[in-house]
């Protein structure tokens, strides 16, 4: 992966611009979010919560038909996410708004969320202000994104969001105390040895027994992808 982009199979992410780069996380959050919705034809408008990039948006109007809505703060990403979006087979579906996501009014509700929100809401943090920005919740909590998804979301609507592996727990909490259900999890592991240190969650206001649970190994024990990895991300990554 270059510095300044990151080029996929149909896409390319420029990146310069933004504090947060491309990253394995990101793009399997966006893999599988991207997956659940070929499932689920009813999705005509969604919503990406600071989009950065806009490689979810990306990721998503690859696999989905669906109009895509990206809020971003930051005015760089915001720039760059435009550009990307107008350089991209689907622009005339990609639409990017430079606000936060507390004020924005959208005119109409979305069936769909995807978040890949700040992770940390406390954990010492770097000298770069943006990185701080990106990574930890210094302008939006987790019950500050969870009542902007609230507020965006249609009543049978449902939402994505990628957390470290621990903090997720805690959202989860939050969330369930706010009236939304997991009904999706994916757990991630860098390779067998290693603890999990990610989780995709999709919720929706509707009940459910339990939640589907799978895992996802990224390197097995020769350090090559695993074959659950190479088959999630084919459609995006350039040599798989």
């Amino acid at each position: 992966m270059g510095n300044q982009h990151f080029s996929f199979k149909q896409f390319t992410v420029h990146q310069d611009r933004c504090a947060m780069k491309v990253c394995t996380d990101a793009c399997i959050q966006g893999a599988y979010t991207a997956q659940y919705l070929q499932n689920t034809p009813h999705i005509h408008r969604i919503l990406d919560i600071g989009t950065g990039t806009g490689l979810l948006s990306l990721m998503l109007a690859q696999k989905s038909p669906a109009i895509i809505d990206a809020v971003e703060l930051d005015i760089n990403a915001y720039e760059q996410a435009k550009g990307n979006f107008a350089e991209s087979p689907w622009n005339d579906r990609l639409h990017i708004i430079q606000s936060d996501i507390q004020a924005l009014e959208a005119p109409n509700k979305y069936d769909f969320i995807i978040t890949n929100p700040p992770f940390y809401e406390q954990a010492l943090k770097s000298s770069d202000h943006l990185r701080n920005q990106a990574m930890h919740a210094t302008t939006l909590s987790y019950k500050a994104l969870l009542t902007a998804i609230d507020h965006n979301l249609l009543p049978n609507g449902e939402f994505s969001v990628l957390l470290p592996y621990e903090p997720f727990k805690d959202f989860l909490a939050l969330a369930t105390t706010m009236g939304f259900t997991l009904h999706n999890r994916l757990d991630v592991q860098q390779s067998p040895k290693h603890s999990y240190f990610r989780t995709v969650g999709i919720f929706s206001r509707n009940t459910h027994p339990q939640p589907i649970t799978n895992t996802l190994i990224i390197k097995d024990e020769q350090n090559q992808y695993s074959p659950t990895f190479i088959n999630l991300l084919k459609d995006y990554y350039l040599y798989l």
